[in-house]
């Protein structure tokens, strides 16, 4: 007995090395496995935690659950205009972003110039999803962290900006809305006052939300100084979006790289200031996104006043073949910097789609956040990232 009790603890001092640590896992080290089943790691992700007892040592992201082979689909459809249901399926709670940004990449390759209405149209649909995904963001954020009312408002609040959509195309999810060279309907007559209606209804409402979670003691206390990412990090790792303007840049492609009618509105780029003194933390990741949906507001209020008249069906092409060639488009989606990079060959079918996905990237810098960080606080700063597991994998 005495000889099998030295030969196992002489097993458990041999090195283990993880995969993907780059390291061999030291005696005091476990792993442990949170994820894909975890109802906190907001879609099919498996995050394997290197803990030295509650102290996180590093984090590794594990991928690829939920792989469609989504640029490979776009690669074998008959029409360019057959991909945007696609698209709608990456980022599912803010579809008519991901439409907005390959209708504008497809244009730009035909060299089309798209009505003034259509224009408009699609930046109040973008600036509404900004709301819908950040409502979503902050409401199950605020369940991470374990206060489920919060959850319940932004729902409700939600519904009335699915209702606008359903009102325009008849769809509350994915909306094939967005088409190259115009809009599948036009808006109804009804349009700009429910807009003004929803406008009017929702600023008391974000109040409302800073009173009951942005607040509040406890939330503070999971969120302030937890998940820092300082602005040279953050800028090195390529992230965008909320997780890059809560580490205090202030960088928004609708400001610094203006695309369709963005440079004829009035707003503000909100950034992280550091409720306790540090910023780049999960509290303002979180902050920004409120402050965001407050600037929307102000984007549809302009927007929907300035509405021109006109066809939006008046520049759809009835057959899309570009020229041999390629083209890279960004746009800024709730999540972040949106790229696609489309390659012609002269045919009505794509050659290539690549897509540059935000929260591909800004997942990548989840280690550098964690790092130190209790295992507890992964939820804090994972939720604060905002990941949608489907632009994730495509």
């Amino acid at each position: 007995m005495h000889d099998n009790a030295a030969h196992i603890e002489a097993l458990d001092r041999r090195p283990v090395t993880v995969p993907g640590l780059g390291r061999q896992l030291r005696s005091e080290e476990m792993v442990i496995n949170m994820g894909p089943q975890h109802p906190s790691t907001h879609g099919v992700l498996r995050l394997e935690l290197i803990v030295n007892g509650e102290i996180v040592v590093d984090v590794i992201p594990h991928i690829g659950y939920l792989h469609r082979c989504f640029e490979k689909h776009c690669e074998h459809m008959t029409n360019y205009q057959q991909v945007i249901p696609y698209v709608d399926r990456m980022d599912y709670v803010a579809a008519m972003s991901n439409e907005f940004g390959y209708a504008v990449a497809i244009e730009k390759m035909l060299k089309i110039q798209v009505p003034e209405r259509v224009e408009y149209i699609r930046v109040i649909m973008a600036e509404f999803s900004r709301i819908v995904s950040h409502l979503i963001a902050i409401g199950t954020y605020g369940m991470d962290i374990g206060a489920f009312t919060p959850f319940l408002y932004c729902m409700r609040d939600r519904e009335h900006v699915l209702d606008i959509f359903e009102n325009a195309c008849g769809a509350r999810l994915l909306y094939n809305y967005i088409w190259v060279g115009g809009l599948s309907h036009d808006v109804p007559a009804d349009f700009q006052d429910k807009v003004r209606a929803f406008c009017t209804y929702f600023r008391p409402k974000i109040k409302e939300l800073n009173d009951l979670l942005s607040y509040n003691k406890i939330f503070i206390e999971r969120t302030a100084n937890v998940g820092v990412l300082p602005a040279e990090v953050a800028v090195n790792y390529a992230v965008s979006g909320p997780t890059l303007r809560g580490s205090g840049v202030e960088w928004d492609l609708r400001k610094n790289d203006p695309y369709s009618v963005y440079s004829k509105f009035d707003f503000e780029i909100p950034v992280g200031k550091g409720l306790m003194g540090r910023v780049g933390d999960c509290w303002d990741r979180y902050m920004v996104r409120i402050h965001e949906m407050e600037q929307s507001v102000n984007i549809i209020e302009q927007a929907v006043e300035q509405l021109p008249a006109g066809d939006v069906q008046s520049a759809i092409p009835k057959r899309i073949r570009p020229e041999a060639g390629e083209v890279y488009v960004r746009t800024e989606t709730p999540k972040g910097e949106l790229g696609y990079y489309v390659i012609s060959d002269g045919t009505a079918t794509p050659f290539r789609v690549k897509v540059k996905a935000p929260c591909f990237v800004n997942l990548s810098a989840l280690p550098a956040m964690s790092r130190g960080s209790m295992v507890a606080d992964i939820v804090a700063i994972l939720g604060s990232i905002d990941i949608v597991l489907g632009e994730v994998d495509r």
